[in-house]
């Protein structure tokens, strides 16, 4: 779990990453940092007047502060389902940072293994892999079977590849935005 001053100093790094990507201006580096947890991923979102405006993580974090740094530009000008952030719409852009926990392979046909609101799901099957947060499913109205089905989907396979062999894992995540 991370603390107040914690989230706070994380979406500062994600506020001025994208900041910096959309205009190229730098800002001088907070002195006051904070020591931040390990993580075994994060996901940056962005959102323009509640609509999705970029979203990308890793899952393979190698340092907290960084990696919001790189996901929060990344998301702002590289997430490949949208056009780049421009300067204008910066003022109306909300983050929302996922530092994820542990992922856990489960068996996906034993329906107390995900909880819907609870639980992320990453889906792979060889080289495809797709992961969904926890909170897209309940943004989204999904039932536990369509969560699954969806995030097949986002690894690029088949929407019951879950039922033919795909490995399904769990995780859970702190999610806090500004």
């Amino acid at each position: 779990m991370l603390s107040d001053d914690q989230k706070r100093f994380v979406l500062d790094v994600a506020r001025r990453a994208v900041f910096q990507q959309v205009t190229g201006e730098i800002h001088p580096v907070r002195l006051d940092g904070c020591a931040l947890p390990d993580a075994s991923g994060v996901f940056v979102t962005l959102k323009a007047a509640g609509a999705l405006r970029g979203c990308l993580g890793t899952l393979e974090c190698r340092g907290l502060e960084h990696d919001v740094a790189r996901c929060a530009a990344d998301a702002a000008s590289v997430d490949p389902r949208f056009d780049a952030v421009t300067p204008d719409e910066l003022a109306e852009i909300a983050i929302e940072v996922s530092v994820l926990g542990p992922l856990e392979e489960i068996d996906p046909a034993d329906t107390a293994a995900i909880e819907v609101g609870r639980h992320g799901l990453v889906v792979q099957d060889g080289r495809n892999k797709g992961l969904l947060l926890p909170q897209v499913p309940v943004e989204w109205d999904w039932s536990r079977e369509t969560f699954l089905r969806q995030t097949c989907v986002k690894a690029g396979l088949p929407g019951d590849a879950w039922t033919r062999g795909a490995r399904v894992f769990r995780f859970e995540a702190e999610v806090f935005g500004g």
